[in-house]
């Protein structure tokens, strides 16, 4: 994502949380978020990998965490600082710029979608976090990717360059990149409106979010 499309898309980003659509999503994926991450309890510092505005980056400082933003864009950062609130670095997801164990969880929000070597990238996130990592992703396996692709057929989005994921493929991703006996945790949330209920071990969710813990 680079050039002007890059300016558009960091612009538009926090704007779309203002949608209610934005704000629908960002409250449930916030809450999945949430509660997978009480599985790293006693962590206090967190690295959020492609953070690009800053916006959960923000939401982890104001959750308690000591949070770092780290992204190769320098839109998205310029966008990122605008709003404040955060430490940000600029720099790449495949070669991050921290010493082994410098964090104690790193955190991909919609960040592996948009990587061009995935396993390569949870590598380095889980080079530099003690305890491990937190996964957001869009969920291939849902009806929420399968209307977002559609919509790229008629206008250039964001999402025409994401490589969307299902749970199995993220659970199999981390097998191989991390050691056997890490534990794995997983929600699912952003089912359709009628759905009773905000989360669920269900693959079909559109925000899929998958805890990986790191063996002490």
């Amino acid at each position: 994502m680079t050039g002007s499309f890059d300016e558009q898309a960091a612009a538009g980003y926090e704007a779309w949380y203002a949608t209610p659509e934005g704000e629908r999503a960002d409250r449930l994926e916030k809450a999945v978020l949430r509660r997978l991450l009480e599985r790293f309890s006693g962590g206090e510092t967190i690295l959020e990998v492609g953070c690009g505005t800053g916006h959960f980056t923000r939401w982890l400082g104001q959750a308690g965490w000591s949070a770092v933003g780290l992204d190769l864009s320098g839109s998205m950062l310029k966008h990122a600082e605008a709003l404040d609130g955060v430490s940000l670095v600029r720099g790449d997801a495949l070669r991050l710029p921290f010493a082994d164990g410098a964090f104690d969880v790193a955190a991909m929000v919609t960040t592996l979608e948009f990587l061009d070597r995935p396993g390569a990238g949870l590598v380095e996130a889980l080079r530099v976090a003690r305890h491990g990592v937190l996964l957001g992703v869009l969920n291939r396996c849902s009806l929420l990717a399968a209307r977002r692709r559609l919509n790229g057929l008629f206008r250039a989005t964001i999402y025409d360059q994401a490589r969307f994921y299902t749970v199995g493929d993220l659970k199999r991703l981390l097998r191989s990149n991390s050691e056997n006996d890490s534990q794995i945790a997983w929600l699912t949330t952003l089912f359709p409106d009628w759905w009773p209920w905000p989360d669920e071990r269900l693959p079909w969710g559109g925000f899929a979010v998958v805890a990986l813990q790191t063996p002490d």
